[in-house]
């Protein structure tokens, strides 16, 4: 069975930065996609970034480009999210995921993903 630890969440001021990371174990990293998603009580879980296990391939949500950063460590069982000039619209809980099947495309639908962490809040204020 697959578990996922996310830790790094806190509470910052706008233009500040925040790294995330993603504990995995239980399962062979090297054959999954991981990504980070986010929510709030507003809106239903959406994509941020995601990383492939083989290649290191990555994508982003364009809210994010050029600010966050996810990558991996060589052991591939460490993920992490690189947040750079966080903006109040940021604010959200991450969590950590895991796909078992590597497509030609990063999925960045919630439902494709068959792992997840248990979250970390992340809060930006003004």
């Amino acid at each position: 069975q697959v578990q996922l630890v996310e830790s790094g969440g806190g509470l910052v001021q706008a233009g500040d930065s925040l790294r995330l990371s993603c504990a995995a174990s239980g399962g062979p990293v090297s054959t999954y996609t991981m990504a980070w998603f986010r929510q709030t009580p507003l809106k239903e879980r959406e994509f941020v970034a995601g990383i492939t296990s083989n290649s290191g391939r990555t994508n982003y949500t364009d809210a994010v480009k050029g600010r966050f950063t996810i990558s991996r460590d060589n052991t591939r069982t460490m993920v992490y999210l690189q947040m750079n000039s966080l903006k109040p619209e940021d604010t959200a809980v991450y969590y950590c995921a895991q796909r078992r099947r590597l497509e030609v495309t990063i999925p960045i639908m919630a439902n494709e993903y068959e792992y997840w962490g248990q979250g970390t809040q992340v809060t930006v204020s003004s």
